[in-house]
């Protein structure tokens, strides 16, 4: 059994990478961390957990074969400088501290779908940002191609999830509910990440991506619309985004078009692509806190420790 710590143990990607853990058949999970919660029942946070008796304690980091860091943006590093963990422990971080090469140092960039062999052989892994692997889905087979154009538009829509645990004005009920909002036009911090994939998929340093990322009035799920001109025709477009994934499961490219609710609850990521003209729209829906997070995280888990690749993550999705 792989024994399993959480650090940052109460927020809502760790809440869902224990309801993911418990029920994964080569995990135990030992320790579940949180400074302001020690001692509690887990479900005195995460309340649909009642059926666990699971609590917040401090970690044996002598005691665990995988450490996941569920901490907010920033404090992963500084958790790492202040708990030394053991060379033979693996490190799979949620934040985005990690994530870009000049930060990186020994993180691997936690995207299976473009860095499957070496996520497989590597002791850390920077897990992708939610917009960001909706994003790079939609990118990267056009840039493994050799066919992603310098200028790329994209519109994308999240849930309230999205922006954390902690009430603001901006993700309180009474603002949210049935409204839109634009916010970090072209300045979002997945953009640098994205940046960098497109490139290790084999585009140009000069892909610029304009970005406008949008407040959903629903609680989880992105849906990116791209916006892209090419001139080849739809068909070998799609026939080049099928190729791709043939061998990655967790990406479904579509006939139809593809809608949020589709992958919410589940570790997919769905695309669909419509032309007219030289216009393409590829269109890619995910579940920010799954396969934009803590499915991922588990994803890259499996394959770090040579499972199947979905081993605990054979989720479904009821459309209503």
């Amino acid at each position: 059994m792989i024994r399993v710590a959480i650090a940052g143990g109460a927020g809502y990607t760790a809440g869902e990478l224990i309801r993911l853990l418990v029920n994964h058949s080569a995990v135990e999970l030992k320790y579940i961390q949180s400074g302001s919660h020690d001692g509690e029942p887990i479900y005195s946070v995460h309340t649909d957990l009642i059926y666990s008796d699971l609590k917040f304690s401090n970690i044996d980091f002598e005691d665990i074969d995988v450490l996941f860091i569920c901490m907010g943006h920033g404090n992963s590093a500084k958790f790492l400088e202040e708990n030394p963990v053991p060379a033979s422990v693996k490190i799979i971080d949620l934040s985005n501290d990690f994530r870009l090469k000049a930060d990186a140092g020994e993180f691997i960039y936690g995207a299976p779908e473009l860095n499957r062999e070496q996520i497989k052989g590597c002791r850390c892994v920077a897990n992708p940002g939610c917009f960001a692997t909706s994003i790079n889905l939609a990118l990267i087979p056009l840039a493994a191609a050799g066919i992603l154009p310098e200028d790329v538009t994209v519109t994308g829509i999240t849930g309230s999830t999205g922006a954390g645990q902690k009430p603001t004005q901006d993700t309180h009920f009474s603002n949210r509910n049935a409204n839109l909002s634009n916010y970090k036009v072209f300045t979002h911090q997945h953009l640098g990440e994205i940046g960098e994939t497109v490139v290790a998929a084999g585009g140009s340093e000069a892909t610029d991506i304009a970005f406008v990322p949008v407040r959903g009035c629903h609680a989880r799920g992105i849906m990116s619309d791209v916006v892209v001109r090419l001139e080849e025709d739809l068909d070998k477009i799609i026939d080049i985004f099928k190729s791709y994934y043939a061998s990655h499961p967790f990406v479904c490219v579509s006939d139809k078009p593809v809608y949020m609710k589709q992958v919410v609850n589940t570790n997919y990521c769905f695309l669909s692509l419509q032309k007219e003209g030289r216009k393409l729209l590829i269109t890619s829906v995910v579940d920010n806190l799954l396969k934009g997070a803590s499915g991922q995280a588990v994803q890259n888990m499996n394959l770090m420790f040579g499972l199947d690749e979905m081993e605990g993550l054979r989720l479904k999705a009821s459309y209503f």
